[in-house]
């Protein structure tokens, strides 16, 4: 693993490990690597690795999430190779914090909402969302993808207030579910004859398989998405785009696809924009639909901020941290600037960036040192 310098374009520091790399996660606090059967904690700021945990359960595909909380670290990984269990760990105290039997079947797909507070989980049969409390391990809500067959669940994420969790697959649908229990008043409730109903149910529900009476309790999803394409590799996330709720999908071909949501009636949510971050654009001239060959990159917009990040400082830089590594990366010399380690998130101003990135289309521009 190699640690850079976004703005200088330089090394800090490498660390090697006894396996493959396969996953890497990292807040203000702590930086994981993720092994097939073992985890790596390093502390941020000077890189120090501060816990192995070792003998883990069989991780192939390096699941796991690191919550980005600015004042709670938690790791969540696979506790079992054969069932759904999670285990809750605190990079902050180095601790287990609890155990969490989230599914019968191996778990696909994890996510912490940006307060720390839930945690999204599906399994390999992807026909079943569920979000814990992350405090006392509880299910907050359930929700059904789809019943007809498994699918893969490639990516889960929530809004940033958390009100929102949006799940893509290795099909064509993205689903999007609302975090609310609508709960009537008493005199609506026993006004409503779908509370008599509602109270035959829950009668009944003890004399019922629990399959059945989990099914009935079960949400639906408050909006969706079509793509244009299935089966390839994606991930999706909701984020606040010109004060505008949005859904970013991006797809292994390199197409990145921006979608309205209406927070309030949900339903199917509209393309608004198309972006090609890699490759070439082969589709243009196949694309005969006039209304969506209007949904292309604006033709100029400013410097991103990953751009702006990447031109040369206008000042000296004053550091007082230094990087380190096991096998001697510290010679290096790279030094970390103490304000690069406030103690709340970064917030971008995107008012002027649709979406906040846009010319990374040749993959020859001055990308040094953008990747860990």
């Amino acid at each position: 693993m190699h640690i850079y310098h976004f703005k200088k374009g330089t090394e800090i520091c490498n660390y090697s490990y006894p396996n493959n790399i396969l996953a890497i996660k990292l807040n203000r606090q702590r930086l994981v690597v993720c092994l097939e059967e073992s985890i790596y904690i390093h502390n941020i700021k000077d890189l120090k690795l501060l816990k192995k945990l070792l003998s883990t359960p069989s991780n192939p595909s390096g699941l796991c999430a690191l919550s980005i909380s600015p004042s709670i670290s938690y790791l969540a990984y696979p506790g079992s190779s054969t069932t759904g269990e999670i285990i809750m760990y605190d990079t902050k105290s180095l601790t287990v914090v609890s155990m969490i039997p989230a599914h019968d079947s191996p778990l696909a797909a994890l996510t912490f909402s940006a307060s720390a507070t839930k945690l999204a989980t599906a399994s390999e049969r992807g026909t079943v969302i569920r979000v814990f409390s992350v405090s006392e391990g509880s299910r907050l809500y359930e929700f059904r993808r789809g019943m007809k067959r498994y699918v893969s669940i490639s990516s889960l994420a929530f809004s940033p207030e958390g009100l929102f969790l949006c799940a893509s697959s290795n099909t064509e649908t993205v689903h999007i579910f609302k975090l609310e229990q609508l709960r009537p008043s008493a005199e609506e409730q026993a006004a409503s004859w779908t509370s008599y109903v509602g109270k035959m149910f829950s009668a009944a529900s003890s004399y019922l398989p629990a399959q059945v009476t989990d099914m009935m309790s079960q949400d639906r999803a408050f909006a969706t998405v079509h793509l244009l394409t299935s089966g390839q590799s994606n991930v999706c996330t909701l984020a606040m785009i010109q004060k505008l709720p949005r859904l970013l999908v991006a797809m292994a071909d390199g197409q990145l696809y921006i979608y309205n949501v209406d927070p309030v009636e949900g339903g199917e949510c509209l393309l608004a924009h198309k972006h090609r971050i890699f490759g070439a654009d082969d589709d243009q001239s196949e694309d005969t639909n006039p209304e969506r060959s209007e949904i292309t990159t604006p033709a100029q917009l400013p410097p991103s901020y990953a751009e702006t990040a990447a031109l040369p400082g206008s000042g000296p830089i004053t550091a007082t941290l230094t990087g380190y590594s096991e096998d001697g990366g510290a010679k290096y010399g790279e030094v970390i600037p103490e304000h690069e380690f406030a103690a709340g998130p970064v917030s971008l101003d995107d008012e002027n960036e649709f979406p906040p990135i846009n010319s990374c289309r040749d993959g020859t521009g001055s990308g040094q040192g953008r990747s860990l």
